[in-house]
C-alpha cells in the first residue's frame, strides 16, 4: 500500500514538473514584465502567465512559477523579499525561491531570466 502511494506521489510530482517545463517553454524568449514594474525587495505577480518576478537586490531579477509546490495554490505578490502563499502560509525567499516557512518544503520552480532593454525575458 505504501509503495503504491509513493508511486502515485512521484507521478503527481513529475506531472507538476512537466507542466512547469511546458510553461517555461511557452514563455521562453518573451518579455514577461517591465523592469520598472518590479520594485527592489518586492516583485510582480503575472497571473495570466502564472509567474512571479522578483528583484531581491538592485538590478537582480528572478522569476518563478507562481504555483505553490505544497497544494498548487497561487502565491501572492512578493513583499520584503518574501513570496507568500495565502492558502496555507508557506513562504519563499525572493532571491532563491527556496521554502523558508512550511508547510511547503520544496522550492518554487525557477525560470532563468535576463533583462533586454526595459523588459525581463525568460531565457
Amino acid at each position: 500500500m505504501l509503495g503504491a502511494a509513493g508511486v502515485a506521489a512521484c507521478g503527481l510530482a513529475l506531472a507538476g514538473c512537466d507542466s512547469d517545463t511546458k510553461a517555461q517553454e511557452s514563455i521562453k524568449g518573451k518579455v514577461i514584465a517591465k523592469a520598472a514594474d518590479v520594485p527592489v525587495g518586492g516583485g510582480k505577480l503575472i497571473q495570466d502567465l502564472k509567474v512571479v518576478v522578483t528583484q531581491p537586490t538592485q538590478g537582480v531579477y528572478k522569476a518563478y512559477s507562481a504555483i505553490c509546490p505544497h497544494k498548487g495554490c497561487e502565491v501572492g505578490t512578493p513583499r520584503d523579499n518574501v513570496i507568500k502563499c495565502a492558502c496555507h502560509g508557506s513562504e519563499f525567499a525572493a532571491d532563491s525561491g527556496n521554502a523558508t516557512k512550511g508547510p511547503a518544503t520544496a522550492p518554487l520552480v525557477a525560470f532563468p531570466v535576463k533583462v533586454e532593454g526595459d523588459g525581463i525575458v525568460v531565457v
